[in-house]
């Protein structure tokens, strides 16, 4: 890798069968720099999560584009995933995190997969900007 970053995109319909597609994606940069696949994991529960929710919600009923950025950054080394839709605006962060001290019985319906994410992750934002929801995701690889 020259530099100091690498990054690759890829734009798909957001719909639940380009799942696979996005994954693969992320898994083959993840691979090129032997991420442990214990962060590997991490980070497809977190794709999995962010990408069914754009797919669910962005656009509904109806369909959209959805970008997915993958960025390389070294010293440390660490990557940065970026989902980028032109959809509804919606910032899942502002929602109250679940209170997971309560039975599912007891707990609002939903809130869960973000808050995974969170917990995942090294950082999570999001900014709605020119007609565009982006949310990023950064994990580091390694020490």
């Amino acid at each position: 890798m020259n530099g100091e970053k690498e990054t690759r995109e890829i734009t798909v319909e957001a719909t639940i069968e380009n799942l696979e597609k996005v994954t693969a994606f992320v898994d083959e940069e993840l691979e090129k720099r032997n991420c442990p696949i214990k962060i590997q994991m991490q980070i497809n529960v977190a794709v999995d999560e962010i990408f069914s929710n754009i797919v669910r919600y962005a656009y509904a009923p109806q369909t959209g584009p959805a970008v997915v950025l993958v960025e390389v950054k070294e010293k440390p080394l660490e990557v940065v995933i970026t989902f980028i839709d032109e959809g509804i605006p919606y910032d899942p962060l502002k929602r109250e995190d679940p209170d997971v001290t309560l039975s599912a019985d007891e707990r609002e319906i939903g809130g869960l997969g973000v808050f995974l994410v969170k917990k995942v992750m090294d950082d999570v934002a999001y900014e709605y900007r020119d007609g565009q929801n982006i949310l990023r995701i950064r994990k580091t690889l390694e020490g």
